[in-house]
């Protein structure tokens, strides 16, 4: 067996470190890459998740995003990853309603548990730099990774949660950055009279901080969500006061 010199080995450690250095998986690089907002476009680039129009026969809000009162008793258990802050908007619809995408993109994930919103979801990356979240669809969707998605293309069909059609069946609409690690208001980016939508359906209204009472109360004053940030809801004086 040849014996290789001390320099020889040095050089050769060098040249294999330098490759290893020069290569960084992609999802590292994503991991890298500091995560702050996508340009603010100066009009919603996106529609509304459904074709046919709002009511009660149809499909309503029943949870905007932010400081809900629903998120706020379930900060620390379902909504602790979320700041405590309900990260996307609900809209009621019975099990089996199409549900569209919300602006041109392709499809980035399929059943994404990682993502929550079971049983079954979808995400989409759309060019503005935003990634959309259908949540607690009926069934997987019918879909490939990379698969060029238009506004308004039926992606999947609306389920509930609990597998059962009858308790709570409705979509769960999430918009995030392209890391996925920041999730924001679906009202400031999809062109809708939420005003209307607003006046039917929603569960409750927004949290209040008696210490400081104006802070995040209507659909479009919520902050942006950081996965993993801490708790942003956790108030010594809230209304409606904590039931359990």
């Amino acid at each position: 067996m040849a014996v290789r010199s001390p320099a020889l080995l040095r050089i050769m450690a060098a040249v294999v470190l330098l490759s290893l250095t020069a290569y960084i998986p992609p999802t590292v690089q994503a991991a890298s890459v500091a995560q702050t907002p996508p340009p603010w476009p100066a009009v919603p680039p996106f529609r509304l998740p459904f074709d046919s129009p709002p009511g009660p026969g149809t499909w309503y809000v029943i949870q905007f995003f932010g400081n809900t009162q629903g998120a706020y008793i379930w900060r620390e258990r379902w909504y602790d990853r979320g700041q405590g802050l309900h990260f996307g908007v609900d809209f009621a619809a019975s099990c089996g309603t199409p549900v569209v995408a919300i602006g041109d993109g392709e499809v980035a994930k399929i059943d994404a548990r990682q993502h929550g919103s079971g049983p079954h979801n979808l995400l989409i990356w759309h060019p503005e730099g935003f990634v959309s979240l259908y949540g607690h669809l009926l069934e997987t969707p019918v879909a490939y990774i990379g698969q060029p998605v238009r506004a308004g293309q039926v992606i999947g069909y609306s389920g509930d949660p609990d597998l059962n059609c009858v308790s709570r069946p409705h979509l769960h609409l999430e918009i995030r950055d392209a890391t996925y690690g920041y999730a924001y208001n679906p009202v400031l980016l999809i062109d809708a009279d939420w005003d209307s939508l607003a006046l039917f359906g929603p569960l409750g209204g927004f949290e209040r901080d008696l210490d400081n009472p104006r802070r995040w109360m209507t659909p479009t004053d919520q902050p942006i969500v950081d996965f993993g940030g801490e708790i942003l809801n956790d108030y010594a004086h809230p209304w409606p006061p904590d039931w359990y």
